[in-house]
């Protein structure tokens, strides 16, 4: 079984708070040198044109692809999936962020497509606000979430950065249950999961032996944990299904080149679909974050769960 882990306090203070990919450091460098040849011997036509396409490029990436966020459907085939959580759909949204620029808009169409897609149960992986002062508005697109069999959330770096207690009060006023190494068990056509949630990896104090404390006998176990990189603990802890943020893809990626940077405790799983031993794990781009993206959009998730292999 997977145990508190102490170290996360300690070792986060020698950690760089993000990480930039050698290969887009050497890519830039070359970048440079290109343009600089290009620019001596290609004369003021080429220089134009460069920097009309840095424009443009620049443009895209900080006012058109924060804005296109859409709902992203997944299936994800898991072996032994109890025949009662066959068809299973789970919503997440993650990394609202509220605060930065499109945040607000960006949320409120991320709830527009999960009510439309009508999810079982509904995610909420942490970093809800991005600035102390969003936290007034968190009710106003709280409100609108509802699911049959409820909607869950974990704590992010940010909400702890800007004001836990608040969002947590605001959080339990609208019905969502909040799992700080907590767990919960829901019941679905006969068949019983148990959703765990551990506290943030960055300021909190994550612990998968509390979360699972006491519970009782269950038939599949689905992890909520901001950071992804738990994934490893949560695997040999016997969990068939873990859902996180936190990286944002990388804000920016590029084929050949992957994504741009990676924060502390997202290093090793940054965007999308893994297999962690037996082990589903599932990194969402997030909703918000950085007005800054370009090749990694915003998505809200929408994720099916069949039985099999696939």
């Amino acid at each position: 079984m997977a145990t508190t882990i102490p170290s996360s306090q300690t070792t986060t203070k020698r950690q760089p708070r993000l990480r930039y990919s050698p290969r887009w450091i050497g890519a830039g460098l070359a970048g440079s040198i290109l343009v600089g040849l290009a620019s001596v011997y290609g004369g003021p036509v080429v220089v134009a044109a460069l920097a009309g396409a840095g424009a443009v490029g620049a443009g895209y990436a900080l006012a058109v692809e924060p804005r296109r966020l859409h709902l992203q459907a997944y299936t994800l085939h898991v072996a032994n999936l109890p025949e009662g959580l066959n068809g299973l759909t789970i919503g997440q949204l993650s990394d609202l962020h509220l605060g930065h620029r499109y945040s607000f808009v960006n949320a409120q169409r991320a709830i527009d497509h999960l009510l439309a897609a009508q999810p079982d149960l509904i995610a909420l992986t942490g970093d809800l606000v991005q600035t102390r002062s969003a936290i007034a508005r968190l009710p106003e697109v709280l409100k609108r979430l509802h699911a049959p069999l409820g909607v869950y959330a974990v704590p992010g770096n940010h909400d702890y950065w800007e004001g836990m207690p608040h969002i947590a009060a605001i959080l339990r006023e609208h019905g969502i249950h909040l799992l700080i190494n907590r767990h919960r068990l829901i019941e679905r056509n006969g068949a019983r999961l148990l959703i765990a949630g551990v506290d943030d990896h960055w300021d909190g104090q994550p612990d998968l032996n509390l979360a699972l404390g006491g519970a009782p006998a269950h038939d599949f176990r689905l992890l909520l944990a901001h950071c992804p990189d738990i994934a490893d603990e949560a695997a040999a802890a016997g969990f068939q299904l873990q859902l996180s943020g936190h990286t944002h893809g990388g804000h920016v990626r590029m084929p050949g080149l992957g994504p741009l940077c990676l924060p502390r405790h997202g290093w090793r799983y940054d965007m999308g679909h893994f297999r962690v031993g037996a082990m589903h794990l599932f990194v969402s781009r997030g909703a918000g974050g950085l007005p800054l993206r370009l090749g990694c959009p915003p998505e809200v998730s929408l994720l099916r769960l069949r039985g099999g292999d696939g």
